[in-house]
């Protein structure tokens, strides 16, 4: 690793990082939380994310993806710079029906290139809906 300092990664400097991606301001993600193995973000319930507009319920790719960017920003916070995703694992445990999502993300382990992270994502009542763990790239910049 390198011997530079990593600022200080706060919720309010994660969140401007993160909101920089076209995707993530559509996701609504806001940071509620950052700690020093992981993050919480929180996203904004869109009517574009309804699968089955009779069930009413949210499309998989969507908590797919909460779950890549909380495990994948529990990294940023660490690192200080964005870490590519190599592998990931997604399971679901329930419909996500209406309402904003909680996504916590955790690092696992740290390691020179290759680290990895968990996330879990929740409804508004705290339910459970789909969890997952990922591998991302986090050797440090060529000089």
């Amino acid at each position: 690793m390198s011997d530079e300092k990593t600022p200080e990664m706060t919720p309010e400097r994660v969140e401007a990082m993160l909101t920089r991606g076209p995707f993530h301001q559509w996701l609504g993600l806001k940071v509620v939380a950052v700690h020093p193995d992981g993050i919480e973000l929180k996203a904004t319930w869109r009517e574009e994310w309804v699968v089955n507009p009779d069930r009413r319920y949210t499309h998989g790719g969507i908590l797919a993806a909460l779950v890549d960017l909380a495990a994948d920003w529990a990294m940023v916070a660490k690192t200080g710079r964005g870490v590519p995703t190599i592998d990931l694992r997604v399971d679901y445990h329930a419909a996500a029906m209406p309402g904003d999502l909680t996504a916590k993300g955790k690092v696992i382990r740290m390691g020179g290139q290759f680290s990895t992270a968990e996330a879990q994502i929740f409804d508004q009542a705290g339910k459970l809906l789909a969890s997952g763990r990922g591998t991302y790239f986090t050797a440090p910049p060529k000089a």
